[in-house]
């Protein structure tokens, strides 16, 4: 599966589309298929610190 990954500081330009393994639930735990997800003002200037 595509995933964006944010591994350090910075503006758009440190965002890094990459491919990880399909996860799987353990005992106990359940998958849930997320279509859309949202990010807060506060989040994006946060990265850029």
């Amino acid at each position: 599966m595509r995933a964006v990954q944010i591994t350090r500081f910075g503006g758009p330009e440190v965002l890094d589309v990459v491919d990880i393994p399909e996860p799987e639930a353990g005992p106990g735990q359940q998958l849930y298929d997320v279509s859309t997800a949202g990010i807060n003002y506060a989040d994006t200037h946060h990265r850029m610190s």
